[in-house]
């Protein structure tokens, strides 16, 4: 059966960073790497997104041409990739003549069809200055929902809304600086609306013509929630064409001068990525996008939730012939030090700078990958930083498993030379080896990596703990000859060479490494299926006799080291965030304002001192929700501060800091309904990361009552 994996296309106009690794390539590279080794058919692609407006945007403010912002970063961003052990079976780009072939060969065929497209004229903004219609992204404004003044004309980067140009409020293009003008324009869309009824089933009950093509309750709860928020809203005709100059030509006699839309082209080129492997290996394209048999997975960010699960998929049905995805699942977000990525703040690191600056650190790219599976965000936004890196690499990698291969090659050496010992695997070793491959192959196939590297470290903890209770040097020291010292190491190198295996998703360089070590070959295709057959006839994975080399210091620790060079690495990323802070602070201090105290009826920590007057657009720029307290704890080292947990529906949950400990037991709080702030930048307190406010009232008292809408309102509707 052929397994057939997508990750998002990352758009060739800039670099990726560490948030876009975690989203889309770091879980697509472990669920292939694990396939891989389970023996399977996998065909796993991507490719650099070239189209588009903001790369024309890119290329006028360089003064370069398209062609040039392309070629820089889709040559970056491969060699970070490949750096970075992600392993893409073929990495595409859709300026190749192919993709074009392919995506006009699309196009003629849903036009052929009659009735996928609505083709319709309408007034667009125009340029007059330079004679052109405007592209959503050559028109900036201020956002109606939010207020936010440098809004684009297709989102709002600030609250994240989906615009239409004509919903700014002071339009202004971006070519010219003035105020566009509407023109009328004739463009095709896509008439999404058709295939609602389709979407809708196959989303909720995986059945397409009453025939079971995927099992919704293995779908992430905040996919499926996205999904149905669209199809109750009612699915819109979305335009495919454009009036631009860079782009997929519209293979029609009347759209002369007009591309295809981006958001058309680009998940396309899954496909042309195939056909290109396929031309390349010998092997017909059609066995992975047609063969009913085929398990096609999407790898996402949860903002391409849209286009994967509904219009994608009602782009290939309307095709005819196409496989639909058997799970996409998206992840949520990564932020970096409590806040979100951003290059013009200089608040994150990006991938060819982490390569460059960490290429002297010791296992540096796993320790990255590694870092960032422990800390997927896979249900909710995480938060990556600089000291979760650190305790990642030092506590699991160095403390757990490199200290237990050290010690293993070192006894191993000193009781029998290095060679494994004659002797019979204890029972119980057996069985833990035999259940950590299960329970690993069962993580991995739910997409739970966080789970699958958490059951990888036990089994490294459960080594050393077997090898610290079995003392094999005191039972040496009381008879050199005893035979259990035999059983134990012989138990010790089979663990290890479990480790050795099951490491190669996570940490494709270091368990090179332990093969290395272990004198065995590196891990090929099929090696998994073939040790789990192994400990299911009770055979062991490295047989008696074999010899093994040493170990040594695998992992050298961050922080007890001699040698400052990994804490200088780091300790220079952790500078260059306090500068980027510092800027930030000179930027937006506001110069302060004399008011009288007062009480106010809102309050977070403490009763603010009162704010001068606002308008109503200012209060819109709050996105107010209902939601409901899942858990509640303390704070060490505050007297004030819960940590609580809240449902927003939907799937979607956060982590709230809130200061209301000296007004409620956190035993008190689960079940209880909040309004909370939701679109509040993600920031740290007490050293727990905070990413909405709850709304608080406070009587004449100081007394504090949740403001909160009834039971039963629902979680996650807004609030007016």
């Amino acid at each position: 059966m052929p397994h057939l994996l997508t990750s998002a296309l990352p758009y060739a106009n800039g670099p990726l960073h560490l948030g876009h690794l975690a989203g889309a390539y770091l879980p697509a590279d472990l669920y292939a790497r694990y396939l891989r080794l389970m023996g399977k058919d996998v065909l796993w692609v991507c490719g650099s997104d070239e189209h588009g407006a903001a790369i024309t945007l890119r290329a006028k403010k360089e003064g370069i041409k398209p062609q040039d912002i392309i070629d820089k970063y889709h040559a970056l961003n491969k060699a970070s990739f490949a750096a970075l052990g992600i392993s893409f079976d073929y990495y595409h780009r859709t300026s190749a003549p192919l993709h074009h072939e392919t995506s006009q060969d699309f196009f003629r065929t849903l036009d052929q069809k009659g009735g996928e497209f609505i083709v319709k004229t309408t007034e667009q903004y125009y340029d007059p200055e330079y004679r052109q219609f405007l592209a959503d992204r050559y028109i900036r404004g201020t956002c109606p929902r939010c207020g936010y003044t440098e809004a684009f004309g297709d989102q709002c980067e600030n609250c994240g809304s989906d615009l239409s140009p004509t919903e700014l409020i002071n339009p202004v293009s971006v070519l010219s600086g003035t105020t566009p003008v509407l023109r009328e324009t004739k463009h095709w869309y896509f008439d999404l609306a058709k295939h609602e009824d389709f979407l809708r089933t196959w989303i909720q009950e995986g059945t397409v013509d009453g025939v079971q093509v995927h099992d919704p309750t293995t779908w992430k709860k905040h996919v499926i929630g996205q999904c149905m928020s669209w199809l109750n809203e009612g699915l819109q005709p979305r335009a495919i064409t454009r009036d631009l100059d860079w782009g997929i030509s519209v293979p029609h006699p009347e759209a002369e001068g007009k591309v295809l839309y981006v958001w058309f082209d680009a998940p396309i080129g899954y496909i042309s990525s195939t056909k290109q492997w396929c031309l390349d290996h010998g092997r017909d394209w059609r066995d992975y996008w047609q063969n009913p048999d085929t398990e096609l997975i999407h790898f996402i960010g949860k903002d391409n939730i849209v286009f994967h699960c509904l219009i994608f998929p009602a782009m290939l049905r309307a095709h005819g012939h196409y496989v639909l995805p058997k799970n996409v699942p998206a992840n949520q977000f990564l932020n970096f030090e409590g806040d979100k990525f951003s290059k013009s703040r200089g608040w994150g690191i990006e991938l060819h700078e982490y390569v460059e600056e960490f290429q002297d650190f010791p296992n540096g790219e796993d320790a990255l990958r590694w870092a960032l599976i422990r800390n997927l965000p896979e249900q909710s936004d995480a938060d990556f930083t600089w000291d979760g890196f650190t305790e990642y690499y030092d506590k699991d990698l160095a403390d757990k498993l490199g200290n237990f291969f050290n010690r293993v090659t070192v006894l191993t050496h000193k009781y029998f030379d290095g060679r494994v010992p004659t002797t019979g695997a204890g029972s119980q070793v057996q069985r833990q080896l035999r259940d950590t491959l299960a329970t690993l192959a069962t993580h991995f196939e739910a997409f739970r990596f966080k789970d699958a590297a958490t059951t990888f470290v036990e089994l490294a903890t459960y080594g050393n703990t077997y090898l610290q209770e079995a003392a094999p040097w005191s039972l040496a020291k009381a008879d050199p000859d005893d035979p259990r010292i035999a059983e134990v190491m012989y138990d010790c190198v089979q663990i290890a060479a479990v480790l050795a295996l099951t490491a190669h998703p996570f940490v494709p360089l270091v368990s090179a490494k332990l093969r290395t070590v272990l004198k065995q070959e590196i891990v090929a295709n099929g090696d998994w299926a073939v040790a789990r057959d192994l400990l299911a006839s009770g055979r062991p994975l490295i047989e008696s006799g074999h010899q093994i080399g040493q170990a040594g210091v695998l992992f050298p620790k961050i922080v007890d080291r001699k040698d400052d060079t990994l804490k200088n690495i780091i300790q220079r990323q952790r500078d260059k965030l306090v500068a980027a802070l510092a800027e930030r602070d000179r930027q937006v201090a506001p110069t302060p304002t004399p008011v009288a105290p007062t009480k106010t009826n809102a309050t977070i920590l403490e009763a603010p001192a009162a704010k001068s007057t606002i308008e109503f657009d200012d209060f819109t720029k709050l996105d107010l929700r209902t939601a409901t307290i899942l858990t509640a704890e303390a704070i060490k080292k505050s007297n004030k501060l819960l940590h609580l947990t809240i449902d927003l529906g939907e799937g979607e949950q956060r982590s709230v800091v809130s200061g209301i400990a000296k007004h409620f037991e956190p035993a008190d709080l689960p079940g209880q309904p909040v309004v909370v702030v939701t679109n509040l930048a993600p920031r740290k307190m007490a050293g727990v990361l905070s990413e909405a406010m709850i709304l608080m009232a406070e009587d004449a008292t100081g007394k504090l009552a949740f403001v909160a809408a009834p039971v039963g309102f629902g979680n996650g509707l807004g609030v007016r």
